[in-house]
């Protein structure tokens, strides 16, 4: 995984798969495989519900260690299956989103039967970003990833990438 601020305001995380492009893509927009690695390592995403649509909403609820919560929310701006989604993204629970939506913007390029994610946040402003960036979501956000690749290896029936 690669994390990258490509402007003042941006966040962007990089990570290859070894996996089809459709298979990766599903896993960001069914529920029955996000649950299964969406976050870090010791939370659980309990709630997802998505209306994968332009205009349509996706809520998670997230329970961490000790029975903390986290809730995420937006609406789906663009979807062009399997290549891109762009959605606007809150945290009422993390102070430094509470008050603030970005817009995230997921690309899915496949080469050879491995994908390249890129997904792409943009904040309201560089503050915005930068605390985001110092409450530890590097770690949570690649916990999850790592989480995703499993799961694509045991779905595609490939292994893992070193």
């Amino acid at each position: 995984m690669i994390i990258t601020t490509p402007t003042d305001r941006e966040i962007s995380i990089t990570k290859k798969f070894a996996a089809p492009r459709r298979l990766v893509f599903d896993a960001h927009t069914r529920p029955e495989l996000l649950k299964r690695w969406f976050g870090p390592h010791d939370w659980r995403l309990e709630v997802c519900e998505i209306d994968l649509r332009p205009g349509g909403a996706w809520y998670y609820l997230m329970r961490g260690p000790g029975g903390t919560t986290m809730t995420l929310r937006g609406t789906y701006l663009e979807i062009a299956a399997p290549e891109r989604i762009v959605s606007t993204e809150s945290n009422v629970d993390c102070e430094a989103r509470a008050a603030h939506e970005a817009v995230g913007t997921l690309v899915f390029v496949e080469h050879a039967g491995r994908t390249t994610l890129t997904n792409t946040i943009r904040f309201p402003s560089n503050e915005v970003r930068d605390a985001v960036l110092s409450t530890g979501m590097a770690r949570g956000v690649g916990e999850g990833l790592d989480r995703l690749t499993a799961l694509l290896a045991a779905t595609s029936g490939s292994p893992a990438p070193r």
